[in-house]
């Protein structure tokens, strides 16, 4: 048992579930997308989608995506915010078959153009899983650094191994026999600099993503 486990997560609102693990969801998301959000289309499940309105789910979701943590005392303006900064923001219910009930899918485009869709889930005190990008199983806890690698041939182990990075867990996942595989690997390092452009180059890797909770947000 830790601290956590007694007084709960240092956040602004209601529910650490409801609240604070929405905006590290929406967060999550915009680093994963790795550049400012332009439209955000929040498609909300089970008990989000019924009680997350009172929860302030979608304001912490839209500041999450603005980039603040559960402690940032805008979340409750979070959407005035968003129109400010020309954020399009719209809300609905998502189609998810035997999903947790606090999940959330975030159809996002960012103000290049580039699209991605994210579902997250948050597992009560604060703690969340994102469990698919782009229709993708990946799974992993957002608590810390991880790459996400899509590849035919793999030699990130190698690769880590040279930049003194330890991997804490490795999952491979893939949408069917003989497709792109998506490698999930949580790290117990934070990447060199260049090291994720250095993954994204080698022959065999369609798309690199890497997380690090650490960073700010773009």
């Amino acid at each position: 048992m830790n601290i956590f486990d007694i007084i709960g997560p240092v956040m602004v609102g209601p529910s650490s579930s409801h609240t604070a693990g929405a905006v590290k969801i929406g967060r999550a998301a915009r680093r994963l997308l790795d550049e400012p959000v332009a439209r955000a289309e929040i498609l909300l499940y089970g008990s989000f989608l019924a009680t997350g309105h009172g929860h302030g789910t979608d304001c912490a979701l839209v500041a999450g995506l603005l980039g603040m943590g559960p402690e940032d005392e805008r979340i409750p303006r979070s959407l005035a915010l968003a129109a400010e900064a020309g954020m399009e923001v719209s809300f609905g219910e998502a189609d998810l078959r035997d999903a947790h009930p606090n999940s959330a899918l975030l159809r996002l485009t960012g103000r290049s153009g580039r699209t991605m869709e994210v579902e997250g889930v948050s597992l009560g005190g604060s703690l969340i899983e994102i469990r698919s990008i782009d229709g993708a199983e990946v799974s992993f806890s957002g608590e810390s650094p991880t790459l996400i690698v899509y590849s035919l041939i793999s030699v990130i182990t190698s690769l880590l191994a040279h930049s003194g990075v330890n991997i804490a867990t490795m999952r491979v996942t893939r949408a069917r026999r003989g497709g792109t595989a998506a490698t999930v690997i949580e790290c117990d390092q934070a990447l060199p600099d260049g090291g994720a452009r250095l993954l994204a180059g080698l022959r065999g890797v369609t798309k690199v993503l890497y997380y690090d909770p650490k960073e700010d947000a773009v």
